[in-house]
């Protein structure tokens, strides 16, 4: 009538009239009531010769928290050592975030918790348990292997109490579920709670914020990737929930894959299918799409890709943290200096005024059939498309973000700015497209070490005499830069892309650029001429200047063998 109402009441002010402004005003009126384990000890009881728990049990019912009563004597020392150790145990496993007495079943919390738990640990997707799966999941969370007579008893246990419980020799999720409310009924709150922990949860039945973000150092200047481990890792997330083997995720496979979530770290219609390449035919996300996605946010959002790693299970499957999921690349300056990057994944910033085609552009790079965009209007606001291409026979990933410029003389923020490679594009048709694209470039790029690449537009229409004080190509020559890249929808040409991609790669290292191309890109570039024995007279040079060195090292060989 007194102890118990005051602890109760001190753990919720709210409840007892304390604070409810405050819980008004942080919108937590809704809050679950906070319940300290509490263990009811009947002292003395050497002074009296029958026991009182019957009475305690109607307390019980009223007080969820109290998790166990024990009758105890200081002057016999009878049950002291048990009280201590319920107490214990009241801290370590309590029994009211899993079990609700009065129900006589798992709260709704521990229910939820332990789906996901069954939905990590189903493997094959059937929405059962067999026996490599359960043996597995013994072996994540006890380290020790499942014995197949205990694996058999356990079975038999869950087929008597529930009908369905076991299907084709394996435990369902209704079978899983009481399996667990049988371990607490039992007083092995233990168990379920060394389950619970090993999946990321605390007390509150919640993913430890240290389980979900583990600390990772990232210096100044480097970039973070996907590693191979995390690469294979979301593979066979994929091919797991793709039910019909058609090598794409519907909208229903991709919900259900994400059902060990929160929620879905992006939308399926408005973003994914609209940023990453996509089975054209379906419209439905490829694996290759997939990986794209998961790469496009592990460079812009390395702490949201952690969290979504653990939700769908890596740290139990590959018996790691997410930080093994995880390449940090090299700092960039390092890959100035050394003319060449290690990484994989480089962002170019596409810039331009509106109306000049460049979200046509970037769009243009997630599709094999680029007319299909032609007359298209682009409603959504994603900013950010990805797709892989090839840099002298590896794979990279080029992101083309999509800066928007509202006013021409809007400034440039330093993250719309700085990229691995930057895109400037003006309409070719529009004789005042190219003036901002120019000034643009004076202002934020011109003292820059960025690689840039300015690309004319609509070149399928005619082209216009440009209102600025040169015109693009003159542009180009003064600042040494290359010569504008003119781009078409209605060519379907994706060179560009690559271009990019190669530019980003060797950042300040021209001779690779050039290298790449066939020899009918090298007139572009001002290296082709006119002369057809232009390459007879160099590769002539180049023999004799070999020839020539090759007498020179034998002349100071053979004087120094004379020598001694």
């Amino acid at each position: 009538s007194h102890w118990l109402p005051l602890v109760r009441a001190k753990c919720n002010p709210s409840l007892d009239g304390e604070g409810d402004a405050e819980a008004e005003a942080e919108g937590d009126t809704q809050r679950e009531p906070i319940r300290k384990p509490i263990v009811l000890v009947g002292n003395k009881i050497d002074l009296i010769e029958y026991s009182t728990m019957d009475s305690v049990l109607a307390i019980m019912e009223d007080y969820p928290e109290i998790e166990s009563c024990v009758e105890c004597s200081a002057k016999s020392l009878h049950n002291i050592s048990e009280m201590f150790y319920y107490a214990q145990k009241a801290v370590l496993h309590p029994t009211s975030p899993l079990y609700m007495m009065e129900e006589q079943e798992l709260t709704s919390a521990c229910k939820k918790s332990l789906v996901r738990i069954f939905k990590i640990c189903d493997i094959d997707g059937d929405n059962l348990l067999n026996d490599y799966e359960l043996n597995l999941f013994q072996r994540r969370c006890f380290n020790t292997p499942l014995q197949p007579q205990i694996l058999d008893e356990v079975k038999a246990v869950i087929q008597k109490n529930v009908p369905d419980g076991i299907y084709n020799d394996a435990v369902t999720l209704k079978g899983f579920l009481f399996l667990h409310c049988l371990f607490i009924q039992r007083g092995r709150n233990e168990t379920t709670w060394a389950v619970l922990r090993r999946f990321g949860y605390n007390d509150q039945l919640e993913m430890c914020q240290e389980y979900l973000r583990p600390p990772l150092k990232i210096p100044p200047g480097s970039s973070t990737e996907l590693s191979h481990r995390g690469q294979q890792f979301l593979i066979a997330v994929f091919e797991r929930y793709d039910r019909d083997g058609d090598g794409a995720l519907s909208p229903e496979e991709h919900k259900m894959l994400f059902s060990t979530c929160p929620a879905a770290p992006w939308s399926y219609s408005t973003d994914i299918r609209k940023s990453c390449p996509i089975n054209e035919t379906t419209g439905w996300v490829t694996l290759h799409g997939w990986l794209c996605r998961w790469t496009l946010m592990t460079l812009i959002d390395v702490v949201k890709t952690m969290e979504y790693l653990a939700y769908l299970g890596f740290n139990v499957h590959e018996n790691d943290s997410q930080l093994a999921a995880i390449h940090v690349t090299r700092e960039r300056r390092i890959d100035l200096a050394k003319r060449q990057s290690s990484r994989s994944v480089y962002k170019c910033h596409v810039i331009g005024p509106k109306g000049s085609g460049k979200t046509g552009m970037c769009r243009g790079f997630l599709v094999e059939d680029m007319h299909k965009l032609i007359g298209k209007e682009f409603k959504t606001n994603v900013v950010n498309c990805i797709n892989s291409v090839q840099v002298y026979g590896q794979e990279k990933h080029l992101i083309l973000r999509d800066i928007d410029v509202r006013h021409a003389l809007d400034p440039l923020q330093p993250q719309e700015v700085n990229c691995d490679v930057a895109c400037l594009v003006y309409d070719s048709s529009n004789p005042r497209s190219f003036e901002y694209v120019a000034r643009i470039y004076i202002k934020y790029y011109a003292e820059s070490k960025i690689p840039v690449m300015i690309v004319g537009t609509k070149c399928d229409m005619d082209e216009r005499r440009q209102d600025y004080l040169m015109q693009p190509s003159e542009f180009c020559d003064k600042y040494k830069l290359l010569p504008p890249h003119l781009f078409s929808l209605k060519t379907n040409k994706k060179e560009l892309y690559t271009k990019l991609a190669t530019m980003a790669a060797f950042p300040r290292f021209q001779a690779a650029w050039i290298l790449f191309y066939k020899h009918s890109h090298l007139r572009q570039f001002g290296l082709m001429t006119e002369d057809p024995k232009l390459w007879l007279k160099a590769g002539l040079g180049v023999a004799a200047a070999t020839m020539l060195g090759f007498i020179v090292l034998k002349t100071i060989s053979a004087a120094g063998a004379h020598t001694r």
